[in-house]
């Protein structure tokens, strides 16, 4: 797969994942958060499943592989879809696509401490100024800092989590759309579980959908889960969390506009203010300007042994 490609689909996942956040914050106003995501998520592990089975790629996976699923699956799609979910019902999908900003600079950190990866002076003053920009974002609450909204809280635990499982797919040794495709159905299962001991109503809750509303959740299921994660974690395979996480500095980006024509919940100047912290963090912290001077220095090593040459 070549690496242009790969830009230009991880662009397009983006609009999918920022125009999600707008999807779930409608959804979630309207059923229980824990069951309608586990649905979503059984969905969209299914979607992927028979995605595979239609091209010959559907393997069986053994016991070692199933294990590293296993594992992954608690973060990548337990623990992140489940903050996720109740985050975004106790706050804004301005503020949850801002804090789903961080998710560059929190696999920054997270490659250095579990990958090796060198830190430098670039990437830590991007990963202070993307939780300087998180600062903004939450104290333009209504309480500000001291009344720190639960749902901010909680939106930055599903950062933490999908940080975490970043740096799993990465180690493993399973196929990315495979290993996808079966963390969803395996996360989907103890999703439901938990949305049985926390919402014993929640899956009654799924009766009262309108056909709008089961429109908006295909959408979310399959486009932004489905094929958003399968082509995502293929990405993070072939190019490393680090350079596949600096494409969601767009994220927050298309969630504010998607929140603000579709939902019509403003913006206000701080959380404009944070949002430029937090992409002028996920430019330095996940490495993007260590790589812009590195092929500086290139050309002009080149540039020096050419006038050496003459």
């Amino acid at each position: 797969m070549k690496r242009s490609f790969i830009y230009v689909l991880l662009v397009g996942i983006m609009v999918a994942w920022g125009l999600n956040v707008t999807a779930l914050k409608v959804l979630v106003e309207h059923f229980s958060p824990v069951a309608l995501t586990a649905l979503r998520i059984l969905t969209a592990g299914l979607v992927v499943l028979l995605f595979l089975w239609g091209f010959g790629k559907l393997e069986r996976v053994s016991w070692k592989e199933a294990k590293q699923i296993g594992v992954a699956a608690l973060f990548s799609v337990v623990a992140h879809h489940f903050f996720l979910a109740l985050g975004i019902a106790r706050t804004t999908a301005v503020n949850a696509g801002l804090v789903l900003g961080l998710v560059p600079l929190v696999t920054a950190l997270l490659a250095i401490v579990f990958l090796g990866q060198r830190p430098t002076l670039f990437r830590l003053l991007g990963i202070a100024l993307g939780f300087f920009g998180v600062v903004f974002v939450v104290a333009s609450g209504d309480g500000g800092l001291g009344h720190l909204s639960i749902g901010d809280v909680y939106v930055f635990l599903a950062v933490l989590a999908q940080g975490i499982s970043f740096i799993m797919i990465k180690k493993a040794t399973v196929e990315a759309r495979l290993m996808t495709g079966w963390m969803l159905v395996f996360g989907s299962l103890w999703l439901f579980v938990l949305s049985l001991v926390l919402e014993p109503s929640g899956l009654s809750s799924l009766k009262e959908g309108t056909l709008p509303l089961w429109m908006i959740f295909l959408a979310s299921a399959v486009v932004a889960t489905a094929l958003g994660h399968m082509f995502y974690n293929q990405a993070v395979q072939h190019l490393g969390p680090a350079e596949s996480a600096v494409f969601i500095n767009l994220n927050p980006f298309f969630s504010l506009l998607g929140a603000h024509w579709l939902l019509g919940e403003p913006i206000s100047p701080m959380q404009l203010a944070g949002f430029l912290f937090i992409v002028a963090g996920v430019l330095f912290g996940s490495g993007g300007m260590d790589n812009v001077i590195a092929r500086f220095r290139r050309a002009k090593v080149a540039a020096g042994g050419r006038k050496a040459g003459m």
